[in-house]
């Protein structure tokens, strides 16, 4: 049995992670929560900001040549069209059109990309590299990354970063240094909020850590751990791979497997992008034809819970942090659909879930239904097709 390995924070998030909520992220022990609840966590990333170690992430340099023309091979994304210091959000697909995996590709210099993935990447990069003049490398456990989100943020990193970053465009990149230590600062994240995501050497990772906190002190800024960010990316409208969609390599039977256009992803396709791509005539073809399935959100509506409980005497009876279950989606009583992730939103104050839902009841406005237990009994709680995000505030962008 492996034993699991530490994040360069470790020596700072394991003093501060009160209740020993320990999760497995990856290979590596992260932080679940910092407190016996999640709302101080929560809210720091909506009212102020928040610090999470996100180091388990896959990494990947792709250097040469023809770094570009491989990960355009990859991905549905125009990686030729990329400038430098831009960043990219994409999934990638096997021949049949489903995702892989996903994850961000930022353009560090002409000839140079990181790649990042949630899971093990490198066989993948390599069988699509034949004939290619390349060179990748994974650097996971060289290169530690920090999650700072929420509204002050970029105040926090204005305080203690060497250049300013109130010029960082949303998904681009920068070289800075914090503590003295070089680091890239990415305006990147998964919560929706304004955020930005540090790299570093891992030598430099303690440094940075002390550095971002003590800078954040007058701002709020909390360890924030990674039940509280699942929360806020659901509100985000942001899905996790192996929760909200199985990888094409996991997958046991086809209906398991999703696509990009199902998942949402179709601003990402680029098929009016030159040269060939892998999936890229069954994503034509799902184009022309349209997708059977669509992730999409649902807000449960309170009134029709409160009913359901209330039949056995009882006050709605809701989670504290985000449910990774399926739950039926149904339509006049016949199943079209199921939850992926549910969870109550604090600040919207509603109940929502990420859900795949079977055409043509994915529209927006549809009227479903989603099973929720009630004192032990299977129930159907009457819920609304929205459009995701369910949360995205002005600041987000600008």
């Amino acid at each position: 049995m492996h034993e699991l390995k530490r994040t360069p924070f470790h020596p700072r998030t394991s003093r501060l992670c009160l209740p020993q909520n320990w999760r497995r992220w990856a290979g590596y022990l992260v932080v679940g929560s910092y407190d016996l609840s999640l709302d101080r966590e929560y809210w720091a990333i909506r009212d102020a900001a928040a610090l999470i170690d996100v180091t388990p992430l896959k990494k990947y340099l792709i250097e040469g040549p023809d770094a570009a023309r491989l990960l355009h091979r990859m991905t549905p994304r125009d990686v030729l069209a990329m400038k430098v210091g831009q960043v990219a959000y994409t999934g990638w697909c096997d021949d049949e059109g489903k995702l892989i995996d996903d994850g961000t590709i930022s353009r560090l210099a002409e000839d140079r990309f990181r790649l990042t993935s949630a899971e093990p990447a490198l066989r993948w990069l390599a069988m699509n590299a034949v004939g290619l003049d390349v060179a990748i490398r994974e650097v996971t456990d060289r290169v530690a990354a920090l999650s700072l989100q929420g509204p002050k943020s970029r105040a926090i990193l204005d305080r203690c970063c060497a250049k300013n970053v109130d010029k960082l465009k949303y998904f681009r990149l920068m070289d800075n240094r914090i503590a003295n230590a070089p680091v890239t600062i990415s305006r990147t994240g998964y919560t929706g909020d304004l955020g930005y995501e540090i790299w570093m050497d891992f030598e430099h990772a303690l440094a940075v850590w002390d550095e971002l906190i003590d800078a954040g002190g007058d701002y709020g800024l909390v360890p924030c751990g990674i039940l509280a960010m699942d929360m806020a990316r659901v509100e985000a409208g942001l899905f996790m791979i192996e929760v909200d969609y199985t990888a094409t390599t996991h997958a046991w039977i086809p209906a398991q497997k999703s696509t990009p256009f199902e998942m949402g992803l179709g601003w990402s396709v680029a098929l009016d992008k030159p040269g060939y791509f892998v999936g890229r005539r069954a994503l034509e073809r799902e184009q022309r034809e349209g997708s059977a399935w669509r992730l999409v959100g649902l807000e449960i509506d309170w009134d029709g819970l409160e009913r359901l409980y209330a039949s056995v005497g009882l006050p709605p009876q809701i989670p504290g942090m985000a449910i990774r279950a399926s739950l039926p989606v149904r339509r006049a009583g016949r199943q079209v659909g199921y939850a992926s992730t549910s969870t109550w939103s604090p600040l919207l104050k509603k109940y929502i879930a990420l859900a795949h839902v079977q055409r043509p009841w994915h529209e927006a406005g549809s009227r479903l239904t989603m099973e929720v237990t009630v004192e032990h009994q299977r129930r159907h709680a009457p819920a609304t097709v929205v459009a995701l995000p369910f949360y995205e505030p002005e600041w987000k962008k600008k």
